[in-house]
């Protein structure tokens, strides 16, 4: 279990839980990220990670 800030989130509030299992296995980030909320939240996952 990892504790971060936040959670990457939609704009319409949904948890990307495929960008989650992306970075939980240390693979690259190949999926649509345009429709996050706060796209900087993943740097933040990755560094924590």
């Amino acid at each position: 279990i990892r504790f971060g800030e936040n959670l990457p989130k939609t704009r319409s509030g949904k948890i990307m839980r495929r960008l989650l299992r992306s970075l939980a296995k240390g693979e690259a980030i190949t999926q649509d990220v345009s429709t996050l909320e706060n796209p900087a939240i993943l740097e933040q996952l990755a560094e924590a990670r």
